[in-house]
């Protein structure tokens, strides 16, 4: 069975933390692009990060130098490390791996 599962996100304070995971199944995982989205309510999804099967990143500017995408190849998992958290960072966060995508995890950044 073909599946993503994001998880790890919640409630953090601005300034803070967070480790979002997104977990493979059924899927080339090793030979996959992963790319992380977020969506707030009324917009559209908007790209926060790539990495390649080669271990390429990028990322776009409102989160470049905050934000860090991996991926662990053994266990099928990639990572989105969130740091310096604000406010405006707050969304649902999806994993996309070959354009299968998770069901999201919810980031709330608040005080």
């Amino acid at each position: 069975q073909v599946q993503v599962v994001e998880s790890g996100g919640g409630l953090v304070q601005p300034g803070g933390s967070l480790t979002l995971s997104c977990t493979a199944s059924g899927i080339d995982f090793k030979n996959s692009v992963i790319d992380w989205w977020r969506q707030t309510p009324g917009n559209q999804r908007a790209w926060v990060a790539i990495i390649t099967r080669f271990g390429t990143t990028n990322y776009p500017d409102f989160v470049k130098g905050r934000f860090t995408i991996s991926r662990d190849n053994a266990k099928s998992t990639a990572y989105l490390q969130m740091n310096s958290l604000q406010p405006e960072d707050t969304a649902v966060y999806y994993c996309a791996i070959n354009e299968i995508w998770g069901q999201g995890t919810q980031v709330t950044v608040s005080s």
